[in-house]
């Protein structure tokens, strides 16, 4: 027997798909607040969420009939009367938030218009609606939210919600990505007594929107990232994307918006993976916010109920735009490593200070005006003697040059020690330390680079520029080798035919669910293709690009450019070590090698002086 479920039932099961935990709470009365055109948001919020949520905002109000309205099931006033589901641009349209809060929680709604002589309040406790009644203002106009004992109406979903700190950390997330999508906006965000998050408005322009970003990502995301400014046939792209030597270990600090809506895409992942894979490990993941702006009719945003995933009427020309606009940005950075390298070794260097001998005055005084007991300067331990002899340190096991080494295109210049005083941005070459790390002065500090991740970068680049040109070369299979795959992977596969062709692998359908593989790229050599085919399938199913055959195909190259570089335990005369630096300058990516890791370190004269008490 069939019987229609009770409203209070099925409001309750509707509340289980839109307001899964309180971060979901706050995200959905926050956006309603933008919609409302707030410019000012304050959110407090007790035990997680779980007991107490308050979001206050000075948006235009709710007359008492619409606030009657406003707590109705599919009750909306962003949706036009033609009801367009593919030109929206408000943040809710649905209907669905605060009937699904009410029907789970007791919740108090009390908003005022500017035209109003009072405010208006309205309950609902665990679905049951009372009238609005006339309320005490709050201010000039607004609406203020108070959500109390959530869950309390589904005992079992409040067994599901984990610990406090976990609940309140979703919270922050939320919140922070809202207000990274609207700089304009200022946010408070409370828990309990303390306030975490305290952010005023700032305007729109990219400027303003570094500010935020600094302000939630850390100054170090400032200091560190590059701008992003690209448009293809309609979409906009612009943002900031850190440098690939600022990287973390998970892919949780990547923020992507369209349309002002923060989400969680993975075509939009994948494609910020693509851009980087040829910069970083596969285990470090960049730091990047970037906004994609493109018309309504574009993009599908009704396609979940929590609005963090969408569907692009055309996905290869936005995946190719951030891969391409991101490539460039990187490239325009140069030589640039980020500076929390620099950073992170003055840390080192001061924690180090702690350790260091106790005597402050002159070389062998004691603090207290005598010797160290057993301290006597520079006897003939090695480890006292000076490294730095004006062209090499004389420390560890030096490798002669092998046979038939070439030294590296352009290595030629003046000698070191009569080099005029340093005006290029990686400064003169001034000594050589352990046969590994070359220490150059620039005009307004020091900076040490390793030789041989410097010099991989380099020659990879030039690998990559050589085959852009000639194209890659491809060895023919004496026996074609046939892969069964499935039809939908056989087809993902040969969809992308013409790009994988383009990287040497040629390939062609073989009956049903079968492809047929009759070359491959000459650099992998002997290769598993039916692992390499199955693997090109699960990421043309999951990011929508053929990362594997780049990503081996990258790893042979990396691998071919350490071999081919200069080896770390050579020395290098002053030539040799200015025109490495002259390269690094002129040759983009070379800031970091080919796993991500920093190429070189620079320390500031101010720094240095300040290690020293100079300030």
């Amino acid at each position: 027997m069939i019987r229609r479920l009770p409203a209070q039932t099925v409001n309750r099961i509707a509340a289980g798909e839109v307001i899964e935990r309180p971060a979901s709470v706050i995200k959905e009365l926050v956006e309603n607040a933008l919609d409302a055109g707030a410019t000012q948001i304050d959110i407090r919020y007790e035990d997680g969420g779980r007991t107490v949520i308050t979001v206050t905002d000075d948006g235009k109000g709710m007359d008492k009939c619409n606030l009657s309205l406003a707590v109705e099931r599919h009750a909306t006033s962003k949706l036009a009367d033609d009801s367009d589901l593919l030109n929206i641009g408000t943040m809710g349209f649905r209907g669905e938030a605060l009937p699904s809060i009410g029907s789970v929680a007791r919740l108090s709604l009390t908003s005022q218009t500017e035209a109003d002589d009072s405010a208006w309040e309205l309950r609902v406790d665990g679905g049951a609606k009372q009238e609005p009644r006339p309320a005490p203002r709050f201010g000039l106009h607004g609406t203020r939210v108070d959500v109390r004992d959530l869950f309390f109406a589904t005992p079992a979903r409040l067994k599901f919600l984990k610990s406090e700190r976990s609940e309140s950390m979703a919270i922050s997330d939320v919140v922070k990505r809202l207000a990274m999508a609207n700089p304009h906006v200022g946010f408070t965000l409370t828990n309990g007594a303390r306030t975490s998050l305290r952010m005023t408005g700032t305007p729109l322009p990219q400027d303003g929107r570094l500010v935020r970003l600094s302000k939630i990502l850390g100054d170090d995301f400032g200091e560190n990232a590059v701008a992003v400014d690209a448009e293809r046939e309609g979409i906009i792209l612009t943002g900031f994307a850190g440098l690939p030597t600022f990287s973390r270990g998970n892919s949780a600090h990547q923020y992507l918006f369209v349309n002002g809506r923060p989400v969680r895409d993975k075509l939009l992942h994948g494609a910020v993976r693509g851009a980087y894979q040829d910069f970083l490990a596969r285990d470090r993941h960049p730091v990047v916010a970037l906004y994609v702006d493109l018309p309504h009719e574009h993009v599908d945003v009704n396609v979940h109920p929590a609005k963090t995933e969408v569907r692009f009427r055309n996905p290869g020309l936005v995946r190719g735009l951030i891969v391409s606009a991101l490539r460039h940005a990187l490239a325009d950075a140069g030589h640039r490593a980020s500076t929390t390298v620099s950073d992170y070794a003055l840390g080192r260097i001061q924690t180090g200070q702690q350790r260091a001998y106790a005597f402050q005055g002159g070389y062998g005084q004691s603090r207290y005006g005598g010797t160290p007991q057993g301290y006597t300067p520079y006897r003939n331990d090695p480890a006292m003697q000076p490294l730095i002899d004006g062209m090499g340190g004389m420390s560890g096991k030096v490798e002669e040059a092998p046979e038939g080494f070439a030294a590296p295109p352009n290595f030629g210049g003046e000698e070191l020690n009569t080099v005029p005083t340093p005006s290029y941005p990686l400064g003169t070459a001034r000594a050589q330390l352990h046969e590994t790390y070359i220490v150059a002065q620039t005009q307004d500090g020091i900076v040490i680079v390793d030789q041989h991740a410097a010099h991989e970068r380099l020659v990879y680049e030039e690998m990559k520029q050589t085959m852009a040109g000639q194209g890659v070369p491809r060895q023919t299979l004496l026996i074609p080798d046939v892969v069964e795959m499935g039809e939908s992977d056989s087809a993902r596969v040969l969809a992308r035919k013409e790009e994988l062709a383009e990287m040497g692998l040629i390939i062609e359908p073989f009956g049903q669910g079968a492809v047929c593989v009759r070359e491959t790229p000459a650099l992998l050599g002997e290769v598993d293709v039916q692992g390499l085919l199955r693997d090109l399938a699960d990421d043309l199913s999951e990011y929508d690009e053929a990362l594997s055959l780049k990503e081996r195909f990258e790893h042979v190259c990396g691998t071919m450019a350490c071999h081919g570089s200069v080896r770390a335990g050579r020395r290098l005369n002053g030539d040799e070590m200015n025109a490495l630096l002259r390269q690094m300058e002129a040759t983009p990516h070379s800031g970091q090698c080919n796993h991500g890791r920093p190429t070189y370190v620079e320390l500031k004269l101010a720094d240095i002086e300040r290690l020293f008490g100079r300030r």
